[in-house]
């Protein structure tokens, strides 16, 4: 090998590093901006392949897909002077990436820091007219609608960066707020249910008194029939005897001294002390019932 074929052979390779150090390729997922000197001079990069040259530009390249700013819980006062941990997050994405560049210095933690400090200033400022109600449950999504739309503006002027959502993952009341809170909890469904248990009791009573006052009724209209049908039997009982009897007398009179018989014998301890010509035992004495 000659002193010729060394110089092209050496030209090739440096002509192939110069190459390999000026040409790069711009993915769909990646933003970038070309730097000289530190000055940005190229932000409108599309995914393809380009050309920068050595040791004069230097290419920065940003994550062009939707981030998440997760923030550290933060203590807040609400608008009844009591504290919260509030846990919160926000997606995002580059939208200018020179002015995102700029504001960040190209160092995606200051990102993170500047989001993270806007975001706790904005849910600060929202939590502090809220009560705990309205914060947790009454007016949550409205909350952080405007916050994200508020939050968004800014953002795209100060950090090149669309916000696309804010959430709050979870609110969390200090130990000592906790407790005061659960207690007022328990008292307000005590009182509810001291006030459900009286509804009931009186409830109870008025359905008690209804229940005798039928029962009453019901059983003094139980005792007037029965009354009524016990006159309406005498009366038809003493027609028939009184039918039977004035047909025939001496047949009534028949009768009723052998049931006088029968309950008077009933029991074999019963005992009778009468004169022996008694009228009690005239039919004993003579079937005709003759003296």
């Amino acid at each position: 090998m000659n002193n010729r074929t060394l110089v092209i052979i050496a030209a090739l390779l440096v002509a192939l590093l110069a190459i390999s150090s000026s040409a790069f390729v711009i993915k769909e997922t990646e933003k970038a901006v070309l730097l000289r000197f530190g000055e940005v001079v190229r932000s409108d990069y599309t995914p393809g392949l380009y050309f920068k040259l050595p040791l004069v530009h230097q290419l920065r390249r940003f994550d062009a897909r939707i981030q998440t700013v997760d923030s550290s819980p933060v203590r807040m006062l609400n608008s009844e002077n009591k504290f919260m941990m509030v846990d919160s997050y926000a997606k995002y994405r580059i939208l200018d990436v020179e002015r995102h560049y700029v504001a960040t210095r190209g160092d995606e933690r200051n990102a993170v820091r500047l989001l993270s400090e806007q975001i706790n200033d904005r849910l600060r400022n929202q939590f502090g007219v809220r009560d705990l109600h309205e914060v947790v449950s009454g007016q949550r999504d409205e909350l952080m609608a405007e916050i994200t739309k508020n939050l968004n503006e800014v953002a795209k002027t100060n950090l090149g960066v669309e916000v696309i959502d804010v959430r709050v993952k979870r609110i969390d009341l200090p130990p000592e707020v906790s407790e005061s809170v659960f207690q007022r909890m328990r008292a307000g469904r005590e009182l509810e249910a001291r006030d459900h248990r009286a509804k009931g009791e009186e409830a109870a009573e008025r359905i008690r008194a209804n229940a005798d006052r039928q029962v009453v009724e019901i059983e003094s209209e139980a005792y007037r029939e029965a009354e009524e049908l016990r006159g309406a039997g005498d009366a038809q009982a003493a027609a028939i005897y009184a039918g039977a009897f004035s047909k025939d007398p001496e047949f009534y009179r028949f009768t009723r001294s052998l049931k006088a018989y029968k309950e008077s014998f009933n029991d074999r301890a019963d005992m009778l002390l009468i004169e022996p010509d008694s009228e009690f035992f005239r039919y004993l004495k003579d079937a005709q019932g003759q003296q």
